[in-house]
């Protein structure tokens, strides 16, 4: 009998069918390979997001680039409704002005007709009666 520390390497101790127990070569057993994972089908909805993502990386380029194309018109467009802003205001404010200053100018040496008018009604639902008086 040998003992475990004598017994050479790639040789083991196994016992035969009819119960003997002997010395045997062994084969090297390697571990089975890993099985290859199968193709998984790709999903829709990430196709989708995969086709969508340049398009709307494309568009907002495109849109940055009409923007600094466009900037200087909205900034010259800006200033023209300011200006606009600024006539509406002043015409606003002088035209009163204005028309007080000609009425008063063509009224200077005459005299202005008052009209006086005074209705009377009876009940809630009665004739209403007027007269018209021109000074």
């Amino acid at each position: 009998m040998m003992l475990p520390s004598e017994i050479p390497p790639g040789v083991q101790m196994v016992t035969l069918p009819g119960g003997i127990r002997t010395l045997a070569y062994i084969q090297p057993t390697t571990p089975p390979a890993p099985p290859v994972p199968a193709a998984q089908p790709i999903p829709a909805w990430a196709k989708t997001t995969a086709l969508l993502a340049p398009t709307v990386g494309g568009g907002i380029a495109a849109a940055g680039i009409g923007l600094s194309y466009a900037a200087p018109g909205l900034i010259a467009m800006t200033q023209a409704l300011w200006s606009a802003v600024a006539l509406i205001a002043a015409g606003t404010i002088a035209a009163p002005l204005v028309l007080r200053a000609a009425r008063s100018s063509t009224n200077s040496g005459q005299s202005t007709t008052h009209i006086t008018q005074n209705i009377t009604a009876s009940g809630m639902f009665g004739r209403a009666n007027g007269t018209i008086n021109h000074r």
